[in-house]
């Protein structure tokens, strides 16, 4: 249990221990019982009922990269036989949960949403209600107390499945916010020693932070000792956000490397200093190409220009 939730990050499946699940569905000793007697109905007709699960898939076109990965549908199928046969062996401890989980992470991999699960389960418990019906013709009740009983299984299941539909669609939707925000933010060696940060678009506190990481972390991969970090194309900061800029000036300085911050546009230069920013730890530059001239001395680099105007060597 503890390595499928690792890998899978399911803490919310994780959550809530067998017996906290069964009491969430009210399954009690009588309800074990009327599961016991229609076992049959279910594991006899176990072919039959999967069916009624995948019939309902193939029709669903976003349900279309389940049936065009062949291995996974092998994979489905035959985890779906185990899982009708299980349901109703009346044990649904640790383990039990354990195979749903591995189910539900099937069904994640074939890019099977919630929504589309919950159909094809409501035609599986369907098929299984009509023998259910068929074998208590005349006694109306029995049928409706052994299929509520039957269900409460049905949502231990979902509850499962669903849950780890879930977390996995949160751990991808967050490794995706985390890669468009390193995209977002590449720190890029121009020459020996020096890098510079262009940071374009709204600038949040979870951004900033994310964008100190990364800085931290090239410059002590490239031995930075100057950082140009051009805010030109940030509209707006507000005083977290200031504050998490002056913390990665201090930061990348006891790293050893200075930061000169350029293409301050007039209204974030007035937003720092409406909110009291000490801008005396910045080290300001007009624009970035001042911003580069000014890193270039810092390094020691006299720039000659050769041959006409166009035709520039950097020397030291």
């Amino acid at each position: 249990m503890e390595q499928l939730i690792r890998n899978g990050s399911l803490t919310a499946v994780a959550e809530f221990a067998p017996e906290q699940r069964r009491r969430f569905v009210d399954l009690h000793d009588e309800d074990l019982a009327r599961i016991a007697a229609v076992k049959d109905l279910v594991v006899r007709h176990v072919d039959e009922h999967a069916a009624a699960f995948f019939d309902y898939l193939s029709k669903v076109p976003e349900a279309a990269a389940l049936f065009k990965n062949r291995n996974l549908l092998d994979q489905a199928k035959q985890r779906k036989h185990a899982h009708l046969i299980a349901m109703a062996a009346g044990n649904y401890d640790r383990n039990y949960i354990e195979q749903r989980i591995e189910l539900g992470l099937l069904y994640s991999k074939a890019t099977l949403d919630a929504r589309l699960f919950l159909g094809a389960f409501h035609w599986l418990m369907r098929s299984i209600g009509a023998k259910i019906l068929a074998r208590y013709p005349a006694d109306a009740q029995a049928a409706f107390d052994h299929l509520t009983s039957l269900n409460k299984i049905a949502f231990f299941d979902i509850g499962i499945i669903v849950d780890v539909l879930i977390a996995e669609r949160e751990r991808t939707i967050t490794l995706q916010q985390e890669a468009i925000r390193e995209l977002s933010t590449p720190a890029l060696q121009i020459r020996d020693r020096l890098l510079i940060l262009p940071i374009i678009g709204m600038l949040d506190s979870n951004r900033a932070r994310q964008l100190t990481e990364n800085l931290l972390r090239v410059i002590r991969s490239n031995r930075a000792k100057v950082v140009v970090m051009d805010v030109t194309g940030v509209a707006t900061v507000d005083s977290k956000v200031a504050n998490h800029l002056l913390q990665t000036v201090a930061a990348s300085r006891l790293m050893g490397a200075t930061v000169i911050v350029t293409g301050l546009s007039a209204e974030v230069a007035q937003s720092l200093v409406t909110l009291g920013v000490d801008l005396g730890k910045l080290n300001a530059v007009g624009d970035l190409q001042g911003g580069l001239e000014e890193a270039e001395r810092l390094l020691g680099y006299t720039v000659v220009r050769v041959d006409g105007p166009r035709q520039q060597q950097a020397s030291t």
